[in-house]
């Protein structure tokens, strides 16, 4: 089975990313944003698109979504998504890392196995303003109206918290449903 991909964007977390998806049995490889987007179609079966200190280091992210192939986002890597497809960011109200209760508003492939509420741990430095045309907004918080969008038909997926560290409940479900939706 071909691994997921996870980009790094140069965040203190894509590590703990690989890991959390070794930990679960999901074969996973962290690569570098500037890997070529035809060495990534050729060479995994879906894209986690890692956190970062900023859209000016996220390289070839923005192309990954091009490529037909199922996609995650994580912080950096959802407003990588919503900026691509038309989508507004813009600095967050509450800043850096904390705990942040969110409410699940919908619950599809992507956040299937979650409860009405959970509580994760996020970076709100910068935020999705305004979900591209076509996106379905999945969660939000007191914080963001915006912490989950998904674009179902090309299985596109972002989230603005970590799901890969501890802090975050019941994180590793993120991972388990994103590598089911790249095996369909």
């Amino acid at each position: 089975m071909q691994p997921l991909y996870v980009v790094n964007n140069y965040g203190q977390f894509n590590h703990l990313i690989a890991r959390a998806l070794r930990d679960l049995g999901i074969p996973g490889m962290l690569i570098s944003n500037e890997t070529s987007p035809q060495d990534v179609a050729r060479n995994c079966r879906g894209i986690i698109l890692g956190g970062g200190p900023a859209m000016e280091r996220s390289g070839q992210s923005a192309r990954y979504l091009d490529l037909g192939l199922p996609v995650l986002g994580i912080c950096l890597g959802i407003q990588v998504i919503a900026l691509a497809r038309g989508g507004t960011v813009r600095p967050g109200k509450a800043g850096g890392y904390g705990l942040v209760e969110v409410q699940i508003d919908e619950h599809n492939e992507i956040l299937a196995g979650y409860p009405e509420h959970i509580r994760v741990w996020a970076s709100h430095a910068d935020e999705v303003e305004h979900p591209p045309k076509g996106y379905t907004v999945l969660a939000h918080s007191t914080i963001s109206s915006v912490e989950a969008i998904a674009q179902e038909r090309d299985h596109i997926y972002g989230v603005q918290w970590h799901p890969e560290v501890s802090h975050t409940e019941n994180g590793r479900l993120v991972f388990e449903n994103f590598s089911r939706i790249c095996q369909s």
